[in-house]
């Protein structure tokens, strides 16, 4: 029996080594200093070489090899002969010349070049190969890895910069670049290189200039990123034909090493980012085409080599057809590109995809409508923003127009502009002809021609679709298949009906890559730690709107982002104030709020508008806790506010509205959260309405009343709702509307609030968290003395459970003294037979026993037990509480079998009435355990204490008091059985062994619930004490052969 559940520590000594022993004192034998072999020369190709080329090929991929690497080993795979550019390559991208560039990147026994060297000979070997061969004019994609990035940027920017015409056509046909394991922002290679550097000594030399090169804070390094940056944007500005940019990062580290180029240094903010399974060496060599790196590099070059011939189709059109007035593309984007912005890709593809824009054959499959939604602030106009820039680049045929949906006037003015750019047939603007019907119209004709149209802040269900007769701006959307359409809305619903049903794409909060570029942009150099960088995103909850005006906040006040979060940490009102901060920043409306609060404020008004219902629900769930708001809450307040008018559907149509803007989000179980910036301008706006006080009461009615009593049932929905307990009760609105409120009023408050303190103290009552459970009790206490009494029964209820906290804390003479007053105000109102009378006779007895007056005790619990067995019947929970008591008043007096009968006859029928793992029937499966124990039925003690324990710790958890009592008393049966055991049996030794681990762990556990002072952790303590001084006794210490440690 006791095996099942014993556990053995065993510690074995290993055996010495057999080969590696040493004499103590003797020295190593001497070995032959020989000079170390020298390593053969390496030599490396230098300069283009030509892996495939065809009469077909229109197309340069140039290959560019890394740090130690090699022009065709770089990208060859162990099991392979050849490079897999030339092998695999050419039939994955067909009509495209591979090339390969080739340099002494070494750090050891290398050139002295430096990376402008290197990028220089490139720039010049492809020129020369270029014009050799009259192949210049051919449209070029780099694949560079580690270095060979660095070497292929600073070769663009010098090609720029030469004045040679066939060097500048490097640069004018670069059309796309592929970064692997390019280390933008440094590498911890730098590291490695230096100490290789100064490990080779005297012996070799190192190009220190390319290990300084790939620090960190190398200025050469910046200055490649800052003119290569430069040089991107201008381009894509100036010309029509615009540089991809793919970076691939390693997800594996090497050997030794680690993770060579990181993440945030492998990519670029603004371009697509995917990571290749391998590690730094590894991520460039693939053995077959079905690896996921080859694949998705070839996805890559696939997709431009596909744009590439597009867009040389359209400029040989253009060049050979004449373009008549009305084909001309117009663009009416009212904010220049933004080149801040980062990230977004995965939206920016959906985009594509769903407004049939990634490839000509897509369009027939589109959507045609599309809509952008988030959250006030999130970034939705900034991803419009980029992605009309990038349809304007891509394809430059289809015009792109802007539209403000603000109001039905902003909307008219924006079509009026599309009239008289494209100068439409039928429009005069002093004629007063309606023009949005003449620009759906004409948007609708062929006349048009191919173009996208961006509805911009689209939040208004009523002005595209009005409940009433009135003109609905819906009816003036263009639909045909000329043309597409991109909504930007903060009201997910508005957005499904724009689309016709179909779901809206969501713009979510950054992740912490984005935010980070983000705030790096913003602060232009500021020279910041990125874990504080990473502090303010994450307390500013990655909102961009946020980010972007702290970041303006910052510069403009010239503080450091450690002074930013802590005024933003002083209090709720400094960080709302902080976010109500105006500021300038591309692609905003001047027509709008650009701070967070009043963006976010513009939409609640426009639910209190529309919606009073929901507006009132936001109201009420900014003042509950933020996470799991329970819908018993909204419920209460829906029956109480409303009346007979509320239904479960108003309730549902308000909380979508709020999900819809997502101002609150829905949990599986029905619950809801709230971001905790909107809840805090919530509030805010609450303040300024004056209306907070209200709210906050009603939270207050809301909480008492879904909040039961700390009964066992219970116990799920104390927990749950406690945070909400908290919020109510720590909120000083409640207490500050005293004078503003009539006297009954203000009553009524109070007691409430003493109400709830009582049920939570309750809760903590239960949960064993004594000193909290006092300090609210005791105020619930001195509120319904002064307000009902101190006779009233609210007010003995509470006195009551304060006795038991006492009484749990063993300060027995305060818990007698309130007990013996509740006992004699039950008396004195409602008799000696009332039940509530009985109850406080009943706890009465028991810490008058605990006190060592077992006889007065017993004669108590005998008068308590005959009347409720005459009054209740013996089965009743009282009565059996009773006798239980009773048990152990009778098992202290020593008479130990009349006990033990009493328990077995109220465990079996808390067995039959209430189930073998409720409470009370474990306490009774206890109760009996100690009787036996003091028996000396040490088996049947030991049985029934482990099924109690194993229960106790599976529903009431381990750290719960009565699950350590369980633990306590299991732990002195074992250290019994222990001593009673004799000292040669091995059996003894496992006793004890697992007495102390189970008293180890108890010791601790009541520290940290009870603390080190109170009497049941000293008891603890000291029976650990007792135990430890069995084990160490000279007589097992001579018959053990295994050594045990406990700590």
């Amino acid at each position: 029996m006791l095996s099942s559940i014993r556990r053995r520590i065993f510690r074995s000594k290993p055996d010495p080594p057999a080969s590696d022993a040493r004499v103590p004192g003797a020295s190593a034998p001497e070995t032959p200093s020989d000079p170390p072999p020298r390593r053969a020369k390496t030599y490396f190709y230098s300069g283009i070489k030509i892996l495939h080329s065809s009469q077909d090929d229109k197309i340069d991929i140039v290959f560019i090899h890394g740090l130690n690497g090699d022009c065709e080993k770089t990208w060859t795979a162990k099991t392979e002969i050849q490079p897999w550019p030339k092998v695999f390559l050419p039939s994955e991208v067909p009509d495209c010349r591979v090339l390969t560039y080739g340099y002494d990147a070494g750090l050891v026994d290398s050139s002295k070049n430096r990376v402008s060297d290197h990028a220089h000979t490139l720039l010049t070997s492809l020129a020369s190969q270029r014009q050799s061969d009259d192949t210049a004019e051919r449209p070029i994609i780099f694949v560079c890895h580690s270095l060979g990035g660095l070497v292929c940027q600073d070769a663009l920017v010098t090609a720029k910069q030469r004045p040679e015409p066939h060097l500048q056509s490097i640069f004018h046909q670069t059309r796309g670049i592929i970064f692997l394991g390019t280390p933008h922002h440094g590498s911890s290679l730098a590291k490695w290189g230096e100490m290789l550097s100064r490990s080779v000594g005297m012996m070799k030399q190192t190009n220190t200039e390319i290990v300084q090169l790939l620090t960190r804070d190398s200025e050469v390094l910046a200055r490649i990123q800052d003119c290569f940056h430069t040089l991107i944007m201008t381009r894509n500005k100036e010309q029509t034909n615009e540089i991809d940019i793919t970076c691939f990062y390693e997800e594996l580290p090497m050997k030794k090493i680690g993770v060579v180029v990181p993440k945030h240094s492998a990519t670029l903010p603004g371009y697509i980012s995917i990571g290749i399974h391998s590690d730094h060496a590894q991520m460039t060599k693939f053995g077959s085409r079905t690896e996921p790196g080859f694949v998705a590099i070839c996805g890559e070059l696939k997709r431009w080599v596909k744009k590439i011939e597009k867009q040389g189709q359209a400029e040989s059109k253009k060049h050979h057809t004449e373009q008549v007035d009305e084909a001309t593309p117009h663009y009416l984007i009212p904010y220049t590109s933004n080149p801040d912005f980062v990230g977004r890709s995965d939206v920016i593809e959906s985009l594509k995809d769903q407004l049939g824009h990634s490839e000509p054959a897509a369009r027939n499959k589109a959507h045609l409508r599309a809509s952008l939604c988030g959250l006030g602030g999130v970034g939705k106009t900034q991803v419009a923003l980029a992605y009309a820039y990038w349809l304007q680049e891509a394809q430059p045929d289809i015009s792109v127009f802007w539209v403000h949906a603000n109001s039905a006037e902003r909307f008219a003015h924006s079509y009026a502009n599309i009239a008289r750019e494209c100068e439409i047939p039928g429009y005069d603007e002093s004629s007063g002809v309606d023009c949005l019907s003449v620009v759906k119209d004409w948007l609708e004709s062929k006349a048009s021609r191919k173009w996208l149209m961006i509805i911009d802040n689209a939040d208004d269900m009523q002005l595209f679709f009005p409940s009433g007769a009135g003109e609905k701006l819906g009816d003036y959307i263009p639909d045909c298949a000329n043309g597409t359409i991109l909504f930007t809305t903060r009201n997910l619903q508005v957005g499904s009906r724009l689309t016709k049903g179909k779901r809206p794409i969501e713009v979510n909060r950054m992740d912490e890559d984005e935010a980070l570029q983000l705030l790096i942009r913003g602060l232009q150099g500021i020279d910041e730690d990125p874990k504080d960088l990473l502090r303010l995103s994450s307390r500013l909850e990655f909102l961009p709107l946020a980010l972007v005006q702290a970041s303006a906040f910052i510069q403009e006040n010239t503080i450091t982002v450690d002074k930013y979060l802590e005024l933003l940490e002083e209090s709720e009102k400094g960080l709302v104030d902080l976010l109500s901060e105006d500021f300038e920043a591309v692609g905003r409306d001047s027509a709008t709020p650009r701070a967070v609060t009043e963006t976010w404020i513009l939409s609640f008004r426009q639910i209190e508008r529309q919606y009073p219902f929901a507006a009132e629900l936001l109201s009420l769930m900014s003042l509950f806790d933020r996470q799991s708001i329970p819908m018993d809450f909204l419920e209460f307040y829906s029956e109480e506010k409303k009346g007979e008018s509320s239904s479960a559907l108003q309730l549902v149509k308000a909380l979508g509205v709020l999900k819809a803007f997502s101002f609150v989000i829905a949990e599986k179980r029905g619950d809801h959260n709230m971001h905790r910036l909107v809840q805090l301008v919530t509030r805010a706006w609450l303040n300024r309405n004056g209306t907070k006080e209200e709210f906050t009461r009603w939270t207050l009615l809301a909480v008492s009343d879904a909040y039961p009593y700390g009964h066992f049932e219970d116990i799920p929905t104390c927990s749950a709702y406690l945070a909400h307990a908290y919020a109510v009760l720590n909120s000083d609105d409640i207490d500050s509307q005293t004078e503003k409120k009539s006297t009954d009023l203000e009553t009524e408050d109070k007691l409430v609030k003493a109400s709830l303190r009582h049920r939570v103290g309750g809760f903590f009552l239960f949960q064993g968290r004594y000193d909290e459970a006092e300090r609210l009790q005791r105020e619930a206490i001195r509120t319904r003395e002064e307000l009902l009494g101190a006779e009233h029964p609210e007010t003995l209820t509470v006195i009551s459970d304060l006795a038991s906290t006492l009484w749990r804390q063993d300060r027995l003479e305060e818990a007698e003294e309130l007990e013996t007053r509740v006992m004699e105000a039950w008396k004195k109102a409602e008799g000696e037979e009332h039940p509530k009378a009985l109850d406080a006779m009943s706890n009465l007895a028991r810490t008058i026993s605990d006190l060592g007056r077992s006889e007065e005790a017993e004669e108590l619990e005998t008068r308590v037990f005959q009347t409720r067995k005459r009054v209740l019947g013996e089965e009743h929970p009282d009565t059996l509480i009773s006798m239980n008591n009773l048990a152990v008043t009778i098992r202290d007096q020593g008479r130990l079998d009349e006990a033990a009968q009493l328990q077995r006859d109220v465990m079996e029928i808390r067995k039959r009435v209430l189930g073998e793992e409720h409470p009370d029937t474990l306490t009774s499966l206890g109760n009996l355990a100690v009787t036996l124990f003091e028996q000396g039925d040490l088996g049947e003690a030991e049985e029934l204490q482990v099924r109690v324990m194993e229960v106790r710790k599976r529903i009431l958890g381990e750290d719960h008091p009565s699950t350590l009592l369980s633990m306590q008393n299991l732990a002195e049966t074992w250290k019994l059985q222990g001593e009673l055991c004799d000292p040669s049996m091995s059996i003894r030794l496992e006793v004890l062994c697992d007495a102390i681990a189970l008293l180890v762990d108890c010791v601790r556990l009541r520290r940290q619930v009870l603390g080190e002072d109170h009497p049941d952790t000293q008891e603890s303590c000291a029976c650990l004490e007792e135990c430890r001084a069995l084990l160490n006794d000279e007589a097992i210490q001579q018959n053990s052969e295994v050594e045990v440690q406990f700590t």
